[in-house]
């Protein structure tokens, strides 16, 4: 099988408005992604999604795969992921080739893969388990304790069994009156992680830190920037509570390697959003060597969260999917998307590749041009 042409289906979409309480102002309204379509002489085509709920994908990630991956891959073999896996370093420097960009080529191409093999992607993985968990999280809505405290009711109450929260730019004082908060409203048994996106300094990490650990917390998710190495080592040192890093572009598989190295995380961190399928399952791999969970974080889009998805089934060191709220935002293009069940789970899919039917009729409707 050789690969004939790579194109891109603009998708423009709209949908509700989300106000945030960080640096953005807001998530949604009017954006475009783009459906990757990479076509063989077989007639098996390779699909993913480019871009997520927050931003327009625009050219930043278009043009690289126009024009610097797809000369690479033109009749190749789309079998030839390590191949290109092992190009990345050579075509990432200097030609404008972002991991991003590689990464939803890279998920294509599994997807050709678990088409011409008539089995889901993670049974070519090789299957660890038929379910995931999942916990439930939403971009940063609220500026008081209290809307928090709801927030996870809310949650709690529609079945959801684990909840990370994004407290945005909320000061120590009503982080920690939050945190205690939500954990009187769910209860000890309910896990809770906190996650406030690289947005603190050492000392009010640590003070924040310190009434996790009383609290119980599952994890504390990128409490400093990851390029703050002293910070995250002193850290992981005092804090109970596991330090999970790093939903950072810039933190891929070599930088969470180091992290492994130095013993500064015990929860690296990881998605296909960043480093494909390939790198992904590479990553949980080396976690697992050293007796440590490799969380994934979300990407904000059906296929590539479908590809999270593939990865935890084939492994038994992530506990949990990560499941943004509201799914309106981050869920489009299939017939029928991933929902989770009464038991707050994932279930594997079993159609061939993604496991999912695309909705043409719908992605023709809502396609504003082909870039080829």
């Amino acid at each position: 099988m050789k690969i004939t042409d790579i194109q891109i289906d603009v998708i423009r979409r709209e949908f509700a408005t989300t106000a945030l309480k960080d640096d953005r102002s807001q998530m949604g309204g009017e954006v475009e992604q783009g459906i990757l379509r990479v076509l063989t002489d077989e007639g098996i085509e390779g699909n993913c999604i480019i871009g997520d709920a927050t931003t327009s994908a625009g050219t930043a990630l278009f043009d690289p795969i126009l024009n610097v991956l797809k000369p690479e891959v033109m009749g190749r073999d789309p079998a030839d992921r390590e191949w290109l896996w092992h190009r990345l370093d050579v075509i990432g420097q200097g030609r404008g080739m972002s991991y991003p960009a590689w990464a939803v080529l890279d998920v294509a191409l599994w997807d050709i893969a678990g088409k011409a093999a008539g089995q889901p992607i993670y049974k070519l993985l090789g299957a660890q388990r038929e379910a995931v968990d999942i916990y439930a999280t939403y971009p940063p809505r609220h500026d008081t304790p209290a809307g928090y405290v709801e927030e996870a009711e809310e949650l709690a109450s529609r079945g959801f069994k684990a909840y990370k929260i994004h407290p945005g730019v909320m000061g120590t004082a009503d982080v920690i009156e939050m945190v205690t908060g939500v954990r009187q409203a769910v209860g000890d048994g309910f896990p809770l992680m906190l996650d406030p996106n690289n947005g603190y300094r050492f000392r009010k990490a640590y003070e924040i830190g310190r009434a996790l650990d009383e609290l119980g917390f599952f994890w504390f998710e990128d409490p400093v920037p990851w390029t703050l190495l002293d910070s995250i080592l002193e850290l992981t040192k005092r804090l109970q509570t596991p330090l999970c890093m790093s939903d950072q572009p810039e933190f891929r598989f070599r930088e969470a390697a180091d992290f492994i190295r130095l013993k500064a995380v015990q929860l690296p961190r990881g998605t296909a959003r960043k480093i494909g399928i390939t790198g992904l399952k590479k990553l949980c791999s080396l976690a697992e060597g050293f007796g440590l969970n490799c969380e994934i974080g979300t990407c904000k889009n059906s296929a590539l969260d479908a590809a999270n998805l593939h990865v935890m089934l084939s492994i038994s060191n992530c506990d949990y999917f990560e499941w943004w709220q509201p799914k309106e935002a981050t869920q489009f293009g299939y017939v029928e998307d991933m929902q989770p069940t009464s038991e707050s789970q994932l279930v594997a899919p079993t159609a061939p590749g993604l496991g999912y039917e695309w909705d043409w009729k719908w992605l023709s409707d809502h396609t504003v041009e082909t870039l080829t």
